[in-house]
């Protein structure tokens, strides 16, 4: 048997994967019924906004385009997280057959990339509003927005069809326990009997191009938002400039915080595979719940607009009696 014909040999891929989930946690359950009452209160929250924003014409400008991709990919990225979540440990279907593992991965963390630029992309958009005023509508079209949303997927859809594609040349001769809530990219690929090192490197890059580079660029884009604020003598156009960011400022604190914390948390000391389980679902369930809330409560426009769709309702019963 030639070196080709016993490396194929030793290649052992499964036919499914166990998840574990928790661990010795009584009434674990009501947790399963929690996150139920999130997915429902999401896709509500959620199609309320792509609802309001597609039905008010106002509303059909670039920066609003952004909040209906923020609003979409938050919508499709609990649906791939939380139904399959909840049919694994609500009714004890905790075997996922190998491919619809990878899927699995590869949809979850998918929309996690896509709303990352999304809000890079909502930073732009309050960049050049306050830095360069005058030139705001040639800048910042429709059809440039597209493109930079149009951009973020087709990176992100082929970024993270390598990521999971890579799990396909591992070997899985021992455990196949996964010891999170989901098809997680690290805690599948540490389970291979093979060298994992392109793996690795992979989920490096991986946090640096959703996490790191994003919240840098963000970042970056505040500076420039505060040096251009300072400029502005009157304190109450500072303000109602400043007003204009803070539903976006919210956003990325709900979002990259929890996932930094709970990284650093993961690298500086230990955590009990129940809490970072906990931690982890909420990281990846909370945001989607609470940015349509915080958009729609936070941005007069929106409210504005709520109010006139509840008011053409009110005229059009009225003059139907």
């Amino acid at each position: 048997m030639g070196p080709e014909e016993k490396l194929n040999a030793t290649f052992v891929r499964p036919a499914r994967f166990y998840i574990s989930g928790f661990t010795n946690i009584p009434h674990v359950k009501y947790y399963y019924v929690f996150l139920c009452f999130v997915y429902i209160l999401t896709v509500l929250g959620n199609c309320f906004l792509l609802l309001v924003i597609y039905l008010v014409e106002a509303l059909h400008t670039p920066k609003y385009m952004i909040v209906f991709n923020l609003a979409f990919t938050d919508l499709c990225g609990s649906t791939a997280l939380i139904p399959k979540l909840l049919d694994s440990f609500l009714f004890n279907r905790r075997y996922i057959v190998y491919e619809a593992c990878l899927s699995y991965m590869f949809f979850v963390l998918f929309f996690g990339g896509v709303q990352s630029w999304t809000l890079v992309t909502m930073a732009y958009d309050r960049f050049i509003a306050i830095c360069f005023p005058l030139r705001y509508h040639s800048i910042v079209t429709n059809q440039t927005i597209g493109v930079m949303l149009l951009i973020s997927w087709v990176c992100t859809t082929t970024f993270l069809a390598t990521v999971v594609k890579l799990i396909d040349r591992l070997s899985f001769c021992g455990s196949l326990v996964v010891k999170t809530f989901f098809c997680d990219h690290s805690p599948v690929y540490r389970l291979a009997c093979n060298d994992t090192s392109l793996n690795n490197i992979m989920a490096y890059i991986a946090f640096l191009a959703f996490i790191c580079f994003p919240l840098i660029l963000i970042a970056l884009t505040y500076v420039s938002i505060s040096v251009a604020l300072k400029r502005i003598a009157s304190g109450e156009e500072r303000l109602k400039a400043f007003k204009t960011c803070s539903s976006h400022l919210i956003l990325v604190a709900i979002f990259f915080l929890p996932i930094l914390g709970s990284n650093i948390a993961t690298v500086a000391t230990y955590i009990h595979p129940n809490v970072r389980i906990i931690n982890s679902s909420l990281t990846h369930t909370i945001p989607a719940l609470l940015n349509p809330i915080v958009y729609s409560l936070k941005t007069e426009e929106i409210l504005n607009s709520i109010k006139k769709l509840f008011k053409r309702k009110k005229i059009d019963k009225a003059t139907k009696i």
